[in-house]
């Protein structure tokens, strides 16, 4: 008897956990909500970005001190499940950080700097949906995003640094919705920008540096909004453009 398709289904879909009713079951299901189906597009995308940062960490070799006899092979079967499981928490949390190096507050860093990589990672990507807004509708999207996250939004004139805006699209926070802008230059390149409502444990910040990989991030807390600029350049060039956004923000 069939029963409606929930969102842990969603989930499992992409997972691949379904059994073959269940899965004919969610694809007529997604043929008929697209709302449902761009979900679990941005599902997948997440999995593609997580497993590309994690991945590898299956496959590192036991630290030196670990590998002793008789104890190696239960090491790395830890090891390799310790990895499993943060990546399963991280798909589910959405927080990614992994092996970052970083200048500034450790208890402010997660909420705002892994989240801007993550989605950096996850949409710049994209060809066909990179937002859900285009930038040629920029009043409704600033209109949208600033109901949707509580606080008036401005978009930053970028002109100056050879950057357009793509559009605009709504991400999650930890517990909140966030905005999340995307602009590129003539040569395809991409930056981000992503703002959410601060929280109340969290205090007025200058500028912070991070990076994942190869994404850097550079985030700040102002009076009432939390920023992060991403992008994949030079510190000094991120933070050239990040100078720029933050000035046209507070202008």
């Amino acid at each position: 008897m069939a029963y409606p398709v929930s969102e842990d289904e969603l989930h499992a879909y992409v997972d691949g956990e379904l059994d073959s009713e269940r899965r004919q079951a969610v694809e007529r299901y997604l043929a008929e909500h697209p709302e449902a189906a761009e979900r679990v597009r941005d599902f997948a995308s997440y999995n593609r970005a997580l497993h590309q940062a994690y991945d590898r960490v299956l496959d590192e070799p036991l630290p030196i001190g670990m590998a002793r006899p008789r104890a190696a092979l239960w090491h790395a079967w830890a090891l390799r499940a310790a990895a499993a499981i943060a990546l399963l928490v991280v798909g589910a949390t959405g927080g990614w950080w992994g092996k970052t190096a970083v200048e500034g507050d450790v208890a402010q860093r997660p909420n705002i700097a892994s989240r801007a990589a993550v989605a950096h990672a996850v949409y710049t990507p994209e060809d066909r949906h990179p937002v859900e807004i285009e930038g040629g509708n920029e009043e409704h999207l600033v209109n949208w995003l600033s109901k949707r996250i509580g606080a008036p939004l401005k978009t930053p004139k970028l002109t100056e640094a050879g950057y357009r805006l793509v559009g605009g699209r709504l991400v999650p926070a930890s517990s909140a919705p966030a905005a999340y802008f995307m602009y590129e230059n003539d040569a395809g390149h991409r930056i981000t920008l992503y703002a959410r409502a601060r929280y109340p444990n969290e205090k007025k910040t200058a500028f912070r540096y991070s990076y994942q990989g190869d994404i850097g991030v550079f985030y700040w807390m102002d009076e009432r909004l939390g920023y992060a600029v991403a992008g994949q350049m030079t510190r000094d060039e991120l933070q050239l453009i990040a100078k720029l956004i933050r000035a046209e923000i507070e202008g």
